[in-house]
C-alpha cells in the first residue's frame, strides 16, 4: 500500500513538473494588472487599492508563491481567498480526501466527496481564478519518504525556482506543525503558524521569522513539552467541533496578515488570538527562546543578532498648515485640547458642556493673604472657585 502510495506522489510531482515547463510562457504573457475600473477587470477592486494609497504596487503580487499546508477547514478558504486576491502561484499540501462531515465548513461542495482535498481544491480554484499557477501534493509532509521532496519544493516552489515567499500553516496536528517549523528554521523560510481549538469557538494566528520571532518549539504546546503522543488523545466515536464562522475569521486574520507582509503595508501581527466566546483578540509579541530544542533556531537566532541594527529616526516638523485637507464636504478637524480665549473648551456649534470651565485653574486662584481675612470670606471664595 506504502508502494502505491508514493508512486502515486511521484506521478502527481512528475505532472506538476510538466505543468510548470507548459504553463511558463503562458506566464509570461500575462498582463499586468489594470487598473481600468470596468465590470469586466476582475482585478479593479484589488487595484483600488493602490489608487487609495494603501498599497503602493498592488500587481506584484502577481510575482509571488504561497505554500499551503492542510488544505482542511482554514486552509481551503485560506487558498479561495488568495486565488481570489490574484497570488501568482498556489502550493497545496494534504493527504486526506473530502468528506460529507467536512460539508460543515466553507469551500468544499458534497459532489467532490471521495476526491483528495487537493485535487478538488484545485478543481474549484482554477474556475474562480485562472491566472493563478497552482500546484498539488498530495502526500503526507511527517513521513520520511515525503519530508525531503517537501523540503525541495519549499525551497524550489517559487516562481523564479527559488524558495516561496511565505508558508502558511494550516493544519490540525502537532506532528505537522513541527515538521514545518523544522523545514522553514533549517532553510530560514518566513511562515505563519495557525489554528482553531478542538472546541471551535478559539483560534489563532502567528507570525513566525526564523531567528527574529518565536519559533513553534520556542514555547511548544503541553502535549509536547509533557512527551505526550498526540495520537493516544484521540478517541472512537468522538471528534473536534468546527464552525464556518471560526475557521473563516482565522483564515480571513491569516491571509490579511499574509497580504500586509507580501505587499508590505499595514503591521503585520505577531501573535493575533480570537476568542469567539468574548469577540476578544488578543495581539502579543513572541520573542524567541535562546534555549530553543531546535539547532537551527539557534543559529538563525545567534545571525540576527549579528546583523546590523538600522535605527529609525522620525523626523517631525512643525508646521501652521491645517491638519486636514480642504473637502468638499466642509468637514474640519478641532483641537479639543486647545482652549478659545473665554477659557472654554472648543466643541462643535450647538454642542455645549455638562460642565463650566472655570477662568482661572485653581492653582491660579488669588486668595488674601491679610490676617484679617475672616473664615466666612474664605469660604466665600472657595465656593466662587
Amino acid at each position: 500500500m506504502e508502494n502505491v502510495e508514493a508512486l502515486k506522489a511521484k506521478i502527481s510531482e512528475l505532472e506538476n513538473k510538466v505543468k510548470l515547463l507548459t504553463t511558463k510562457n503562458a506566464r509570461e504573457k500575462i498582463e499586468t494588472m489594470s487598473s481600468e475600473v470596468v465590470d469586466s477587470n476582475p482585478y479593479s477592486r484589488l487595484m483600488a487599492l493602490k489608487r487609495m494609497g494603501i498599497v503602493n504596487n498592488y500587481e506584484n503580487i502577481r510575482n509571488f508563491s504561497v505554500a499551503i499546508v492542510g488544505v482542511g477547514g482554514v486552509g481551503s478558504v485560506t487558498a479561495e481567498m488568495l486565488t481570489r486576491c490574484g497570488i501568482g502561484r498556489l502550493i497545496l499540501f494534504d493527504y486526506d480526501k473530502v468528506e460529507l462531515a467536512n460539508m460543515n465548513r466553507l469551500f468544499f461542495q458534497p459532489h467532490q466527496s471521495g476526491l483528495s482535498k487537493v485535487e478538488a481544491a484545485a478543481e474549484t480554484l482554477k474556475n474562480i481564478n485562472p491566472d493563478v499557477d497552482i500546484l498539488t501534493y498530495n502526500y503526507n509532509i511527517t513521513s520520511i519518504e515525503n519530508f525531503d521532496n517537501f523540503s525541495n519544493i519549499l525551497r524550489t516552489g517559487s516562481l523564479t525556482n527559488g524558495p516561496v515567499d511565505l508558508v502558511l500553516s494550516c493544519v490540525d496536528n502537532f506532528e505537522a506543525r513541527f515538521t514545518i517549523n523544522a523545514v522553514c528554521n533549517e532553510f530560514n523560510l518566513t511562515w505563519f503558524e495557525s489554528g482553531v481549538s478542538e472546541n471551535a469557538v478559539s483560534g489563532h494566528v502567528q507570525f513566525i521569522v526564523p531567528g527574529e520571532t518565536a519559533c513553534f518549539a520556542c514555547a511548544p504546546p503541553l502535549v509536547v513539552a509533557s512527551n505526550i503522543d498526540e495520537k493516544t488523545l484521540k478517541r472512537d466515536g468522538v471528534c473536534a467541533a468546527s464552525l464556518p464562522t471560526t475557521m473563516g475569521v482565522i483564515a480571513g486574520f491569516l491571509v490579511q496578515n499574509a497580504l500586509k507582509y507580501l505587499l508590505k503595508f499595514g503591521n503585520v501581527s505577531n501573535y493575533l488570538g480570537y476568542s469567539a466566546l468574548t469577540d476578544f483578540f488578543p495581539n502579543m509579541n513572541l520573542k524567541p527562546n535562546p534555549h530553543c530544542d531546535d539547532s537551527n533556531c539557534q543559529l538563525r537566532q545567534r545571525e540576527f543578532a549579528a546583523k546590523p541594527k538600522v535605527q529609525v529616526v522620525e523626523n517631525k516638523q512643525e508646521s501652521d498648515t491645517p491638519v486636514h485637507e480642504d473637502n468638499e464636504w466642509g468637514i474640519s478637524l478641532v483641537d479639543e485640547s486647545v482652549e478659545n480665549d473665554k477659557g472654554a473648551q472648543n466643541v462643535a456649534s450647538g454642542v455645549s458642556l455638562a460642565y463650566a470651565v472655570p477662568d482661572k485653574d485653581i492653582g491660579d486662584v488669588e486668595v488674601s493673604k491679610s490676617d484679617d481675612t475672616s473664615l466666612e470670606e474664605l469660604m466665600a471664595q472657595m465656593k466662587a472657585i
